[in-house]
């Protein structure tokens, strides 16, 4: 009698998943899919408890530079040789979830939204000594890690520009475009309509998302 694995209970993570030999519905296939019929932006609508951020966890590791092939073992997508050997672990890779960017007033979801932006930021710490990057590249960098010091003015500005200077450098760094994978993006919004500030936050998540 072979022995059953754990169900995976409480886990929406890939990594966690695989590591934990839990039962995995495999849907590896959803990176052919993307390269087959992806466009520049991709929006992936479905119920609630359907398995979105467990997809999109599996993506980042899946295109991430620096993640582990070995996660893929065994799944659909790695008896895709040439496309792994195309696509697997070759993007600079950012992974967000606004889960967390709530409150009952505007200020505390604004602070929320800061410190995400930060703690991703400090996520790439290499390109600090980066050799692709001129002196006020890295500077730039770096004062992007002050957010927290600065007005409420300036965090602003820095709120919707953040990523996408993020992403520059990231491209100048690594050479290649960044994959930016966004889970949750609805729940700031969500929580502003409940709460009485949406006219706040939509002006600073429509900035930042464009």
């Amino acid at each position: 009698m072979s022995s059953k694995k754990p169900l995976p209970v409480g886990y929406d993570i890939f990594e966690d998943l695989i590591r934990k030999n839990c039962y995995y519905v495999d849907k590896t296939s959803l990176v052919e899919y993307l390269k087959e019929k992806g466009g520049k932006v991709n929006l992936f609508t479905r119920p609630r408890r359907f398995g979105k951020t467990l997809n999109m966890t599996m993506l980042y590791e899946f295109f991430r530079i620096g993640g582990n092939p070995e996660l893929f073992n065994g799944l659909k997508i790695s008896e895709n040789k040439a496309l792994c050997e195309e696509w697997q672990n070759k993007f600079p890779t950012i992974f967000i979830t606004l889960k967390g960017v709530e409150g009952n007033n505007f200020e505390l979801a604004r602070l929320h939204l800061i410190r995400l932006i930060l703690d991703t930021i400090r996520s790439f710490q290499d390109l600090s000594n980066s050799e692709k990057l001129n002196d006020e590249e890295k500077e730039t960098y770096k004062n992007l890690k002050k957010i927290e010091e600065y007005d409420k003015e300036k965090q602003n500005e820095l709120i919707i520009t953040s990523f996408k200077i993020l992403s520059e450098l990231m491209y100048k760094h690594y050479g290649k475009n960044t994959i930016f994978i966004i889970d949750e993006y609805d729940v700031p919004l969500d929580k502003a309509e409940n709460n009485g500030y949406f006219k706040e936050m939509i002006s600073l998540i429509r900035g930042m998302f464009n």
